[in-house]
């Protein structure tokens, strides 16, 4: 890395929610993520390296809840994913399908409307 961009990696993702208790419903309870430090304004969750942020106070300073971002989760098995989170009563925006010429991708959005993935190896149908 260049010494002049001292960045190491990502941190974390903050996103801005209207209801954190609802947001942190969605991401532990259906996603099954990890709850780090939970507030009334402020949750973080891990997954893998990075937090993932749901914050009210980003999205009172913000003009639109959603924009043209997009979190990608990494899995082993996409299908297996798509089963699992189905199950769980999250809707997928359509089927799972190839993204790129090793891995496969399934979108689907939380309760504020930010599109979220399912991406890596397809898995078995």
């Amino acid at each position: 890395m260049d010494a002049a961009t001292p960045i190491s990696g990502i941190t974390a993702v903050m996103l801005g929610v209207r209801d954190v208790p609802a947001a942190l419903a969605f991401y532990r309870d259906k996603l099954g993520l990890k709850v780090i430090m939970q507030e009334s304004a402020l949750a973080l969750l891990q997954c893998g390296a990075v937090m993932l942020g749901l914050s009210r106070g980003h999205a009172q300073s913000a003009p639109h809840i959603a924009g043209a971002t997009e979190v990608v989760f990494r899995v082993e098995n996409v299908r297996a994913a798509h089963r699992a989170l189905t199950a769980q009563g999250i809707s997928f925006l359509g089927e799972p399908r190839q993204a790129t010429p090793t891995d496969w991708v399934a979108h689907f959005r939380d309760v504020d409307g930010h599109l979220l993935s399912v991406f890596g190896p397809e898995g078995a149908a």
